[in-house]
């Protein structure tokens, strides 16, 4: 059985008179991630998955048992779980024409490219896994116009670039491409 949707090989709605359901890739405009979650990212999301999952599965069991409002509470406490699972594959930085984004599990910043001075890599210690301990590593960092603070976008030793130099590597690339090409 072919699965055209799978490959080039099938019309896109566009083209079809259609009204797409997507941004095209060469729209600017559209907020994009320049580089993929990373593994320990992605781990943690499909751990929270599997928790949700549990509690899911004990709701309904209660529900059985006939008690709705305990498995209401379940409900939502997996609905929680599984938004809060959704933010942590989401968070990250983002770019586009109008400027840079950084998404977190519970708020995001963005600041325009004319908002930002330089933005570069630089040999520093960085957080592990986003946790307290530092150890020594590359981030990339952009210092803001206003003179405020310097914020550090994307580091070595993160959940998406631990154990994967080359993907940090190419990040910080399209990073400073971006820059580059829209800082005025």
């Amino acid at each position: 059985m072919p699965l055209s949707f799978l490959t080039d090989d099938h019309v896109p709605d566009d083209e079809t008179g259609g009204a797409p359901d997507h941004p095209s890739y060469e729209d600017l405009d559209w907020w994009r991630r320049p580089y993929r979650p990373g593994p320990w990212r992605v781990g943690g999301a499909a751990v929270l998955l599997l928790l949700a999952s549990y509690v899911l599965f004990s709701a309904m069991i209660i529900a059985m048992a006939g008690s709705l409002p305990g498995a209401g509470i379940c409900v939502a406490v997996a609905a929680l779980v599984i938004v809060f699972a959704v933010r942590v594959v989401h968070s990250g930085v983002q770019v586009s024409a109008q400027g840079l984004r950084q998404v977190g599990v519970f708020a995001s910043t963005t600041v325009a490219w004319s908002g930002i001075t330089a933005l570069r890599t630089a040999q520093q210690p960085v957080r592990w896994l986003g946790l307290p301990r530092t150890v020594q590593g590359q981030a990339v960092i952009a210092e803001a116009a206003d003179g405020g603070a310097a914020r550090t976008l994307i580091s070595s030793h993160s959940a998406d670039f631990l154990a994967r130099p080359e993907g940090f590597d190419m990040a910080a690339d399209v990073l400073e491409s971006w820059a580059a090409t829209y800082r005025r």
